[in-house]
This record gives C-alpha cells, structure tokens and sequence, in this order.
C-alpha cells in the first residue's frame, strides 16, 4: 500500500457537562457525526479503536450503531488514551489490512478531581496515603521547579489562562466559553501555589470521533486530503520528572533540560513527517495546566526552555501570531474527558486546516488556511503521543 494515512471525518460531542447523556451517549454522537462528514455508512467502516478513562468500555457502543462484527480494540492510556487509540488506528492502515478505520474517544468523569490509585500505577498503598497520588500538588512542584530554573513568572502562567478562555468563545465544542481577565485569573485562590483555580482544567465530558482512511479511499471517498504524516506514542526515558514517579533522579548537571516522552515523541515526529518545528503552523499542546503549555512548548521543539516568557509578551501563541497554540482554549477551556482529549486536539486541527474555525481560524502568511498542524498530548506516568498533519 502507497500513499497517507488521511482523516476523512469528524465529530465531536461538546465539552464540559451534559445531564442525561452517558459517556457512550456523546461517543456514539460524535461517531454518527464523523460518518455523516466522511460520507460513510457505519457497515462500511473495517475497525475501530477506541479510548475512555471512567465511562465504560467503548466497544459497547456497537450496540447502538450496528451489530456488524466489526474488530473493535479498547484503548486506556492515561491522558494520552485519545492519541494512543489514533496512533493504533493509522498503524492498522499504514499495514495494508485496512482501507477505513475509526477512532473514538469519549468519558465521563465525576465531579470533583481525579482519583487516581497508586496500584494502577504500580505505586505502593503509602504513596497514595501521604497524599502523593494529588496531581496538582505534582504538577505545581514541577511548574515550581521549572519556573526557578528558567525563570518565568506567575505573570505568564496567567497569560496562558487568559488566551485559553478568550479563545474558546469561538469554540462551540468548548466548556468554557467565558472570557477571564488576567487580573481575575491572578487573584483567585490559590489550588497549589503558583496555579490559582483558573490555571488548572476540570475532568469533564465529551466525546470525539476521527474517520481515517488510506489515501486511496480517501480519493475515492471524494474527500480533502487531510494527511496524517505522523502519529508517535512514547513513554518516559530514564531521569525524567513525571506525574506519579517516586522520585526525582539527581543528575550532574540540573541546568539542562532533562529527557522526557514528549521530546522523544516529538523527535520522533518531526523525523516521520520530514519537517521541524519551524514548519507548524497551529499547534494543540497539552495544557491540563497553565505550567504544562510553556513547558510542553519548550519539550516539543517550538522554543528553547525559558523562551516563553517572551513568547507570550510578544503574543507569539495567540490565533494571530507566528505560532498560534490551543486554539479552541485547550484543556483549560474544554476541560479533560480522558479518553476523547487528545482526539479534541486533533479535530481542532483538521477544522483549522479545512478553513472552518470562524472567529478562532488561523491564517497562514499567504492568507489561507494553515498548511501544518500540530498536536501533543502527556500523561501519567510519563507517555506521550504527537500527530502532525498536513493538507
């Protein structure tokens, strides 16, 4: 088999909370959604991949759209759940088996934050008990540690936060939909010092579906080629700083950035699809907080550590600037349905590509579309999945 792997369809349950609807609900919703857009009929599709954190097994949705014997493979990977179950999906037709494919994502998280056990994470039962397994705690003692080291500002987290909700109210799908001053975002209480209330996302709902196709159907199909010209997941390498880890290696020298799945992922990356970063257009970074944009920034390539406090000075990440970044308000704004977040990333993507995000469309220089498009996902404890695209 010759050619790309191409995204013919999309389809997205909104974000956020819907009373009445099951996490399967929105993940049929979205994948009726994606056929509709691709043109297809639910017979017609050969395979399915699908992720979910806490809303049940996404197989099951066969019985709503059709008991047609279809090889259907659940996926649960902590955050990157939705990127892994993409990844899976365009392996399945990159091996020449399979000409049309879906994956799906979707969950619905309970309120309140996520209650992680350490013997998922093969952690002892103490390591939950002294209050370690409490991810905003980890997440701002890495932002903490980070910020000494490469000296950015509470000031600048804020600023992410800002973008994030003034983005998301051209985001129909987003949760969110408010803007939020600056001023407003720096005095809130304070979650975990330095992130105040509105510098961390919410677990939430949703659910998103991708038809993917081999180039060859995709013509058929009559589609725009939307191509998939990387799709990597990784997990952490030795020395790296991650959520739920047990500690924290000493190193010879702490100046220099450590190694982490997402600078793997991303090498990895940028290789497969023959570009660097300086070729990406719009990118989706994972933002579960305001700390993880600027560093995941910095981890996937756009710019070195400690750049970032300049970056947003200069608004070079808002919708109009030399690298706009999470475009329909990301995390922050959307919220964390784990297992439909980094499919939300990719739909965001092909809709910027296709021309279609109104009030939040990137331009390229020449004035078009964007050309590439970007997205990363991270989660516990250490894995990392990237997708690029191109039209």
């Amino acid at each position: 088999m010759s050619g790309d792997v191409c995204i013919v369809g999309i389809g997205i349950h909104r974000f956020g909370r819907t009373d009445g609807l099951s996490g399967v609900d929105q993940g049929v919703y979205a994948v009726r959604e994606a056929l509709a857009d691709a043109g297809v009929e639910w017979p017609q599709v050969q395979f399915a991949y699908g992720s979910s954190d806490a809303a049940g097994n996404p197989d099951t949705m066969v019985d709503r759209l059709g008991l047609t014997g279809v090889q259907f493979i659940n996926v649960r990977n902590g955050c990157a759940a939705g990127g892994s179950a993409l990844f899976s999906a365009q392996m399945a037709i990159k091996s020449g088996e399979f000409d049309l494919g879906l994956a799906v994502g979707f969950d619905k998280h309970p309120r309140g934050a996520f209650n992680a056990l350490p013997s998922e994470y093969n952690l002892p039962d103490w390591y939950g008990e002294v209050g370690q397994m409490v991810t905003t705690q980890f997440f701002a003692a890495k932002i903490m540690r980070y910020m000494s080291l490469f000296g950015i500002s509470q000031k600048t987290l804020g600023m992410v936060a800002e973008k994030a909700f003034r983005n998301a109210v051209h985001a129909p799908h987003a949760w969110r939909r408010q803007p939020v001053s600056l001023e407003e975002i720096l005095e809130a209480p304070l979650v975990s010092d330095p992130y105040t209330k509105y510098m961390f996302c919410s677990p939430a709902e949703g659910g998103v579906a991708l038809i993917l196709a081999s180039e060859k159907k995709a013509r058929e199909l009559g589609k725009p080629l939307i191509r998939l010209k990387a799709a990597t997941m990784r997990t952490r390498p030795p020395a790296s700083f991650e959520v739920f880890a047990p500690s924290i290696d000493v190193v010879a020298d702490d100046s220099r950035p450590r190694g982490t799945a997402s600078r793997i992922a991303s090498a990895d990356a940028y290789r497969l699809a023959g570009i660097g970063p300086g070729d990406i257009d719009v990118a989706q970074l994972q933002d579960t907080e305001a700390g993880a944009e600027l560093m995941h920034m910095a981890e996937n390539g756009f710019c070195a550590d400690g750049e970032q406090e300049q970056w947003l000075a200069e608004g070079r990440t808002e919708i109009g600037g030399a690298l706009p970044v999470n475009t329909d308000g990301g995390c922050l704004a959307c919220g964390e349905p784990i297992g439909a977040s980094g499919l939300r990333q990719v739909y965001e993507n092909v809709v910027q590509l296709r021309g279609d995000g109104g009030g939040r469309q990137v331009a390229a220089k020449d004035g078009s579309a964007p050309k590439t498009a970007y997205s990363h996902v991270y989660g516990a404890p250490g894995v990392s999945a990237v997708t690029i695209l191109e039209r």
